[in-house]
């Protein structure tokens, strides 16, 4: 069989019934609980998507592995959850099983010359992890606070913000490889790392991220500040230093101001963050484009420019759409549930936006979040 597609944190693979795992009791080497059937809406930060037959909670790597093994082997359809903050599912749902991700720990090697080597589960949640490298002085991710989701994730999607990308200070990665049935680690250099883009993103099918290891700097002052508006509002030069507690605290007060910091009263969270990707143009597209367009000169040779600004200049202001779906009223780049919203309604909308950006400046966007069982 072919293994299936992927996840936030998420993948899709054939299907198999949850009778089909051994039973584990809490005392044995792997624990699980059962849950006969659960709307995705559940495990999703849309709050969007249709029932799965059954989900498992995965709370140990073993268990995990062999749960993605049983499948393969199976060719039984499963969906791997983990945060769920990088999914779009179908209003019917997942005729199969959800195994969700809810490994835990963190450990710590560190010294005054290399630094802190911090090895993290895949289901510890990004967040939280953040939070503890600056309590404990561990430099190089603080500018990627507030984003939800789970640590495992991130290497998937290359995840940045802010000026800063996981790639800049992860050193390895263990995953599952499900064509050779075997634990691997990949070095930071034969990640694949790109513009949210990595080895893991480029084979879908293939990997489900187990640790992840950081490599970060000992010290009180965040990383050299690398994006314009952040450096603004901290007082400090773009390269500049700040305490990364403060560089913490900017980025929070930033992400929530766009909406994009987890809150349940507010609607403008009811998303999956950032729903298109920044355009990599060649010269001549750029050169095409509004003078006042952002235009960010990369290493290869090409320019990334702003989806959030073609979408508003393309005449969907923030708030477009209606009383069950729109854009944030806060960020034109998140399309937001209001409550009350079919998944259905969401891609119509991302259509219409797509499309209309398209039409205005012959630029084609591409969704971020991972569409389980829909399309655009």
């Amino acid at each position: 069989m072919t293994p299936g597609s992927p996840y936030d944190g998420s993948h899709c693979f054939g299907r198999w019934e949850p009778s089909s795992f051994p039973d584990r009791s809490p005392g044995g080497s792997a624990h699980a609980a059962s849950v006969a059937a659960m709307d995705l809406a559940e495990l999703t930060t849309l709050r969007l998507g249709g029932p799965a037959r059954a989900v498992i909670d995965a709370t140990t790597e073993e268990h995990l592995v062999e749960a993605v093994r049983v499948a393969d082997e199976a060719g039984d359809t499963v969906l791997v959850v983990a945060g769920g903050s990088n999914l779009v599912v179908a209003d019917e749902g997942l005729d199969g099983t959800v195994v969700r991700v809810l490994t835990r720990g963190v450990t710590v090697d560190a010294d005054a010359c290399s630094g802190a080597m911090v090895t993290v589960a895949a289901g510890e949640p990004w967040d939280a992890f953040v939070a503890r490298t600056v309590d404990e002085g561990w430099v190089g991710v603080e500018a990627l606070s507030g984003i939800p989701g789970s640590t495992g994730a991130t290497p998937i999607q290359n995840v940045g913000a802010y000026g800063q990308e996981v790639s800049q200070t992860i050193a390895s990665v263990r995953a599952y490889d499900r064509y050779d049935r075997r634990i691997r680690t990949f070095a930071a250099a034969d990640c694949g790392f790109g513009y949210r883009h990595s080895r893991f993103k480029a084979e879908p099918q293939r990997h489900v991220v187990l640790t992840v290891t950081f490599q970060l700097a000992l010290g009180d002052l965040g990383a050299p500040v690398a994006y314009g508006e952040l450096a603004r509002t901290l007082g400090v030069e773009v390269g500049g230093r700040a305490p990364a507690r403060a560089v913490r605290d900017t980025v929070l007060g930033l992400r929530r101001g766009k909406g994009m910091v987890l809150d349940a009263d507010d609607h403008d969270t009811w998303s999956a963050g950032s729903f298109f990707t920044n355009p990599l143009l060649t010269p001549e597209q750029a050169a095409a484009l509004p003078a006042g367009a952002p235009r960010f000169e990369q290493p290869d040779g090409s320019v990334k420019t702003s989806a959030a600004w073609l979408i508003d200049h393309a005449g969907f202001a923030k708030g477009h759409g209606n009383a069950h779906v729109s854009l944030s009223t806060k960020h034109t780049l998140a399309l937001t549930n209001r409550g009350g919203a079919s998944t259905a309604e969401l891609l119509d909308l991302a259509r219409e936006i797509r499309d209309g950006v398209q039409a205005a400046y012959g630029i084609r966007l591409v969704n971020e979040p991972v569409l389980v069982g829909c399309s655009l």
